[in-house]
């Protein structure tokens, strides 16, 4: 896939976020060149374990940096100056020193990216931070867990690769608009921003629908059933209807509790002691295997929890080719998306340090503003979007295509209404289908619509805004479009020059074809191994797979757009859920087949940081973060602390030391943190140089001074909800100054409006759409 040949991008950053926002335009064949400081990207030389290696380049680094080029050098240096006057995109980070703003300024025609923990402004801008302070102080780590336990943090460094994914889409969509106008962009992403969004569910806004009750229970909670023991293994399970939930009874041979009521519920299952030792009774006397098929053939969304010893051997992902050989000699996911059919993904070498070095190619300066271009426009301004996905995963993708400035209608059913909507607290309201939180949080912008597809009527009328759009995406299994009538042989001869985008939990081919899969499927599979206490089964993340499989085919559908341009034809995409998930937990994979090592859930603890952890503080739920990752940073914690004797134990002096004492440690800390106020403590650790962090509730994100500040959460007024706060993108553009102007639809708001401007629905044609159920504003039968 070469489709983004043209461009030119610089890549001052290093580890894991920036590189991994820049890989996915190598993946399309952009040419990347990365510029190193003296000694090289300094995750050149360690494993994903915090193993130090010699000569060779980390696998790790391998697969973020494979098929760049290598300059060393820094942006004052005159061959990189030159570079950067004649690329589109320059991806920056806190460690590259930067001045994004003034870079832009001095060469107006670049789009540059800017990856940090909390943003470019603010008062936490430039605070001290690490991925698992970022977790805390997002509301992340105090969304995850047992009750009955601390909070814990998501394992695999799944912040830092989120903020890539949601970086490269945004930067694509900025460039696009750059090669029209000539006019670049400053992209200001927020680590911070990007796990409100992805690490808790929007528990803000469903606290907010809820009238803000007292806090008097623990943010945290545990689905059941979600990860149980079985025979051989851990397997995992979602019941998010209560269909699926009564199948399960039926599964594990229950059939005498489906009358009870009480059992029916998430919170009613959490109150019965008695629940989780029913489970286990069946469980244990099955393999995972077993298990997986027998739920599978009820419908019920099931995976076996992988790790990298075992992940290899799974029937689906062997039988599409997701693992591909890299060059450094291990395994590595391919892209989680393919355009118009693509030969297989071959992975390239990553470079060596200078390799580059007097063999780069000449390149003429990108065109400057064009006569009247507007810069105040959004990126996406114009296109056309027929928005046919549900839950979360898919309208995410649409979501952000809408807030850039796309016409996105969203379609649904009065049979069949978006099951996001049956989130939250929609109970005991008279239109309680318009209540679900994550619904209002991840569809503002959009236009609604309803059309029951399975009626002649309704198929024609999906037939002509098929006909309008520029875009159509879908993620529903296979068999649900291609029943209608929509597969993809069909949709270009509607549209020959649509981009049809299809996002399937497991693909079109394979074994899993038709199984259903939502995102805590895709975490059991991919993320769950590494994350959770070191003596419990594995935990899901909570939330980061659904945006993320978003984010990355919104990402591919700008690419098909590009290459629609180029074509002056149609363009389909294959953009996969549980793909997408491997390529942002690879390490599990690429640590074992190139050095063997099985990676395990740590808790709080980081192969990097010693001490580190989360400890309770004064107050009720108030939760002190710390990580220390150099002797510097330590040596500011003890005399913090005062040099107690316990603190200046030479056997602490180095890493290896601390985290051969970390219980010890613990203990002492927990003691120590009992009394404290944990955000003064923060901020003074913080001033002093060290990581540390008060745990956000999620429930209250944005009260957040850094949210308050950047104006993350904007407010929009609903018919049903009244004015409610709403996460818009995890980034401030220099063009935009606010995201969102129109609350989430309700059921069918839009149905006159589009159907008479698109269709050339007539009054008397419309009632008597309404009058056959063709279309309509509730729930059939509500």
């Amino acid at each position: 896939m070469d489709v983004l040949a043209h461009l030119r991008v610089i890549d001052f950053t290093t580890d894991i976020a920036g590189p991994y926002a820049t890989k996915l335009f190598v993946d399309v064949g952009a040419e990347v060149i990365k510029i190193e400081p003296d000694g090289g990207d300094p995750s050149r030389r360690v494993t994903a374990v915090g193993a130090e290696l010699g000569g060779a380049d980390a696998a790790l680094f391998q697969y973020l940096n494979g098929g760049k080029r290598s300059l060393c050098g820094a942006l004052d240096d005159a061959d990189v100056e030159s570079l950067v006057a004649t690329a589109d995109l320059v991806c920056i980070d806190e460690a590259a020193h930067i001045d994004g703003a003034k870079l832009r300024a001095r060469h107006p025609h670049l789009v540059v990216l800017s990856i940090t923990p909390f943003g470019l402004e603010g008062p936490y801008a430039g605070r001290v931070a690490n991925e698992f302070t970022v977790q805390a102080e997002s509301g992340s780590i105090l969304y995850r867990g047992r009750p009955t336990k601390p909070p814990v943090y998501a394992g695999g460094r799944v912040t830092d690769y989120l903020a890539g994914a949601y970086g490269a889409p945004a930067a694509l969509a900025a460039l696009l608009r750059a090669r029209r106008t000539g006019v670049g962009e400053l992209i200001d992403l927020s680590m911070n921003e990007v796990m409100a969004i992805a690490g808790s569910t929007f528990a803000d806004l469903s606290a907010h629908l809820a009238g803000r009750p007292p806090r008097t229970t623990p943010a945290r909670s545990l689905e059941t059933p979600s990860i149980e023991q079985a025979k051989d293994g851990f397997v995992g399970f979602n019941t998010n209807t209560a269909q699926m939930f009564q199948s399960f009874l039926l599964m594990i041979e229950r059939p005498d509790l489906l009358d009870d009521a009480d059992l029916a519920t998430f919170g009613g299952r959490a109150r019965r002691p008695e629940w989780p030792g029913i489970m286990a009774a069946w469980m244990r006397e099955h393999t995972v295997d077993e298990i997986v098929e027998l739920a599978s053939s009820l419908r019920i969304p099931v995976a076996p929890v992988l790790d990298g010893s075992n992940i290899l051997q799974n029937e689906h992902l062997a039988a599409r080719g997701v693992f591909v050989e890299h060059p450094g000699g291990f395994m590595q996911p391919r892209p989680p998306y393919v355009i118009d059919h693509a030969a297989p993904f071959v992975p390239q070498s990553a470079p060596a340090l200078d390799e580059a070095r007097g063999s780069l190619a000449a390149r003429p300066t990108p065109v400057a503003a064009q006569p009247g271009a507007d810069p105040s426009l959004r990126p996406l301004q114009g296109l056309r979007v027929l928005d046919m996905t549900s839950w979360w995963a898919g309208p995410s993708s649409t979501h952000f295509l809408a807030l850039m400035g796309a016409e996105v209608i969203h379609v649904e059913s009065t049979t069949h209404p978006d099951g996001m909507r049956m989130t939250g607290y929609m109970y005991g309201h008279e239109k309680w289908w318009e209540w679900g939180h994550m619904f209002a949080a991840a569809n503002t912008d959009k236009l609604g619509v309803t059309l029951d597809i399975s009626k002649p009527e309704g198929r024609a009328l999906c037939v002509e805004l098929m006909q309008w759009a520029d875009v159509v995406a879908e993620n529903f299994a296979p068999r649900v479009m291609e029943n209608w009538g929509f597969d993809e042989a069909a949709v270009r001869s509607i549209n020959p020059n649509v981009v049809y985008a299809r996002m399937p939990a497991f693909g079109l081919s394979g074994p899993w074809r038709e199984r259903v899969g939502f995102a805590q499927t895709m975490e059991q599979m991919a993320m769950a191994s590494i994350t959770g206490y070191a003596e419990d089964p594995p935990l899901i993340p909570r939330g980061p797979c659904d945006p993320n499989a978003g984010m990355h085919g919104a990402f591919a559908m700008l690419v098909a757009l590009a290459k629609r341009e180029q074509t002056n034809t149609g363009v389909f995409v294959e953009s996969t859920m549980i793909e997408a998930a491997l390529n942002v937990c690879p390490q599990p994979v690429i640590e074992y087949t190139a050095y063997g090592r099985t990676m395990t859930r740590m808790g709080n603890r980081s192969p990097f940081a010693a001490p580190q952890g989360v400890y309770a503080a004064e107050g009720f739920e108030e939760w002190f973060a710390l990580s220390i990752e150099t002797d510097e940073q330590w040596r500011a914690f003890v005399a913090y602390l005062g040099a107690p004797a316990w603190a200046t134990d030479p056997e602490l002096a180095t890493p290896v030391g601390r985290a051969d004492a970390q219980d010890h440690l613990d203990a002492l800390l927990g003691a120590w943190a009992a009394s404290l106020d944990a955000r003064a403590t923060a901020d003074e650790l913080v001033a002093l140089g060290v990581p540390a962090a008060r745990c956000t509730d999620p429930r209250i994100v944005s009260e957040h001074p850094q949210m308050q500040a950047r104006g993350f959460y904007e407010t929009v007024v609903h018919p049903e909800l009244g004015a409610y706060p709403s996460g818009g993108l995890p980034y401030r553009f220099a063009s935009v100054d606010v995201w969102q102007h129109r609350a989430t639809p309700t059921l069918g708001q839009h149905n006159s409006e589009v159907l008479m401007r698109i269709c050339g629905v007539t009054a008397d044609q419309l009632a008597a759409l309404e009058a056959s159920d063709t279309i309509g504003t509730r729930p059939r039968g509500s």
